[in-house]
């Protein structure tokens, strides 16, 4: 089921999948022109986009458990270091995306939280967990943090406790963080990456962990399939159910998104697994193979690169425009319009990431934070 250096060829095929569908979500040409499955959801609901991060904190839980088993899950000063090392260069990284280019600036206006950083501490927490509690016991863990989620949400978030402007996940972040320091594209402050919401996203890697440990002590190929698609519909049927109270929210990483997401992501697993660890098809996925093994790397290079194209600014008749808005403008819009030409320019930036991770690939040079 495994290769021979222990990887799960799904697992590699699955997170570089993840990775792009990350770069296509986060650099349309044109943000007025994308396809509705390629956003996110205004508020409540889930879209195809709105899966995208908690498969990566999925992947993350199941890689963890082969990363620990590695190095023998024992509680000890020296995988309390490796956790929180790679903790801390994870969170860096984070920063540096939000700092970059502009490191001469005002930083009591630096927005802290982040994907990385959310990546960063739902990772460290996790591990410490999963080396601190019996495999068997871990779903309690999981109920526990999802249900006193929901009970912290219900009653401390006010006569609308699931609303954009009186959930308790922008209240603490406010009171902690302020204002300046968190995301305000919603329109007030309010930030999709925040501190309390990070504590659901910790279940998510421990179940992502759950699902890589059934994987491995499951010896026979075709039950591994079998129960990955049970365990995957039963999620995502129950963060379905609880969503008719609890609404699914990826913002508020609601314990119902947690559940539904996390049933999807078995799912895609199970079927990316049966093709390419149990059949052994695996060309297919060579393409993504490239981004799974360096898969923080290529996120953040796209996201360094990225930048770079808003950064630099020319003028353009009698406007100013940047790098990233005269490729789409005058390159891919001409040519496939502006509903394709937006979603070409960010498969532009795909293949413009991949061909540079592929040379960290042939080299074998996988890089670990």
């Amino acid at each position: 089921m495994a290769g021979s250096n222990n990887r799960l060829v799904s697992l590699d095929i699955f997170r570089g999948i993840t990775v792009v569908f990350m770069i296509i979500v986060n650099t349309p040409g044109s943000w007025e022109y994308v396809y509705a499955p390629l956003r996110h959801a205004k508020w409540h609901g889930c879209t195809p986009t709105d899966l995208v991060f908690p498969f990566f904190l999925f992947i993350v839980g199941v890689s963890t458990y082969y990363s620990l088993k590695k190095y023998g899950s024992e509680f000890n000063w020296g995988s309390v270091w490796r956790i929180f090392r790679r903790m801390i260069l994870i969170f860096a990284v984070g920063l540096l995306l939000a700092i970059f280019p502009r490191f001469i600036r005002d930083y009591s206006e630096l927005r802290i939280p982040g994907v990385l950083q959310r990546i960063a501490i739902a990772y460290a927490f996790a591990a410490i967990i999963c080396l601190s509690v019996r495999r068997e016991f871990l779903w309690i863990v999981i109920a526990v943090i999802l249900l006193a989620y929901w009970g912290l949400l219900y009653f401390f978030g006010g006569t609308d406790p699931y609303s954009l402007e009186s959930n308790l996940v922008r209240k603490i972040d406010l009171a902690l963080l302020g204002a300046n320091q968190i995301y305000k594209g919603y329109g007030v402050p309010f930030d999709p990456e925040g501190l309390l919401s990070t504590l659901p996203a910790i279940a998510t890697v421990l179940t992502g962990y759950f699902v890589g440990s059934m994987i491995d002590i499951t010896k026979k190929a075709g039950l591994v399939f079998l129960k990955l698609i049970l365990y995957g519909i039963a999620a995502a049927g129950l963060g379905y159910l609880w969503g008719l109270v609890l609404p699914i929210n990826k913002p508020l990483w609601t314990s119902s998104y947690v559940m539904y997401s996390a049933g999807f992501a078995m799912i895609t697993l199970a079927l990316v697994y049966l093709i390419a660890d149990v059949a052994k098809w695996q060309k297919w996925g060579s393409f993504f193979l490239v981004f799974g093994t360096n898969a923080i790397f290529a996120y953040t290079l796209a996201g360094l690169w990225t930048r770079t194209m808003i950064n630099i600014k020319f003028h353009s008749g009698e406007n100013t425009i940047t790098l990233y808005n005269w490729i789409y403008q005058n390159i891919f819009a001409p040519v496939a319009g502006n509903m394709n030409g937006s979603l070409a320019f960010a498969v532009f930036q795909v293949l413009l990431v991949w061909s540079i991770v592929l040379i960290l690939y042939r080299k074998k040079v996988f890089i670990k934070l």
